[in-house]
């Protein structure tokens, strides 16, 4: 069975910094891309930024550019989404989530099968 555990979220104050983690088991980590997500209030699921299987390719959504920083280390099966200069308008909950296909990438996020249960992020002005 697929699983994927979030930390690392929290309130945090404009400018400041959060890292997010997520720990897959059930599937051969290194073969498959990993992505962000975030829902804010009312707002639908958008996505953040994603990271192909071996790490080489990565592609971020408008908003975070510049500003966020999505890794991995497939020794231990976690992906990373530093987030740097946060801004209120980040507030959401974070979901890592697994592409249902080895060796893709795609910001869609029918394009992947297994999410997390999702971590707060806040950020107050």
């Amino acid at each position: 069975q697929v699983e994927l555990v979030e930390s690392g979220g929290g309130s945090a104050q404009a400018g400041d910094s959060l890292r997010l983690s997520c720990v897959v088991s059930g599937r051969t980590f290194r073969t498959y891309t990993m992505a962000w997500f975030r829902q804010g209030p009312g707002k639908e699921r958008e996505f953040v930024a994603y990271i192909s299987w071996s790490g080489t390719s990565t592609s971020y959504a408008d908003p975070v550019k510049g500003r966020f920083t999505i890794s991995r280390d497939n020794a231990k099966n976690t992906v990373y989404l530093q987030a740097n200069s946060l801004k209120p308008e980040d507030t959401g909950v974070y979901y890592c989530a697994i592409h249902r296909r080895a060796y893709m990438s795609s910001p869609s996020p029918y394009d992947y099968d297994y999410w997390g249960q999702g971590t707060q992020v806040t950020v107050s002005s």
